[in-house]
């Protein structure tokens, strides 16, 4: 039986860097990947974007109100339909796996689908993405993989403080905030840190938000 896997860390462990090895991994071995990310994510636009410099773009997006296992299929059929050149006649072509970046912006019901898609459509799906904003809190798509996912992996990074980074701090025009919206993209004054528990509560004074 396929699985759905959730590979997740702090901010700067690897996520993007994990996915597209993941998907060169297939690919060498002349099998078809999808990848795919939310649509919310607007950083690197419709790309998968690695700290190393690697990008690639996505296959399709996910949109706040899409059905992802019906976006999927329409992608997987297409890729049927393709075909390959080097392929025997006999070889069918077909989707080895569907990878998804920054899974954490999915809704709950997108994370339901994807869980279809392997157990259902029999594709091995691997989710990226983080479990907490910069508050703690979980983000939706992040509480529902670790309810559903078959297999949890964690990336790890460290802190500043040379600990496992386990929260991520949110900074605004360099100093940082512990109240906003859960979802901040956009904006150059706004960036991330990865820190350890003692860190995150020394600079938010001791306080989980």
């Amino acid at each position: 039986m396929a699985k759905l896997y959730f590979r997740y860390g702090a901010m700067n462990s690897g996520k993007s860097t994990a996915l597209l090895q993941a998907a060169y991994n297939y690919e060498e071995r002349g099998q078809r990947v999808l990848l795919a990310k939310p649509e919310i994510d607007t950083k690197g636009a419709s790309q998968v974007e690695s700290r190393l410099g690697m990008t690639r773009e996505v296959d399709f997006l996910i949109g706040p109100q899409d059905d992802a296992r019906a976006l999927f299929a329409r992608h997987r059929e297409r890729v049927r339909s393709e075909g390959d050149e080097e392929l025997l006649p006999t070889e069918p072509v077909d989707v080895a796996c569907l990878l998804i970046d920054e899974a954490q912006f999915l809704t709950s019901a997108q994370i339901d689908d994807l869980f279809r898609i392997a157990v259902i459509d029999g594709i091995p799906v691997m989710a990226y993405g983080i479990r907490n904003d910069f508050r703690t809190h979980a983000f939706p798509g992040s509480a529902r993989l670790l309810a559903i996912a078959h297999t949890l992996e964690e990336l790890k990074t460290i802190c500043r403080c040379g600990r496992k980074a386990v929260f991520n701090g949110r900074l605004v025009d360099g100093r940082f905030v512990f109240d906003g919206d859960q979802v901040a993209i956009d904006g150059a004054a706004v960036t991330y840190e990865s820190l350890c528990g003692n860190c995150y509560l020394e600079e938010s004074g001791g306080v989980l938000a």
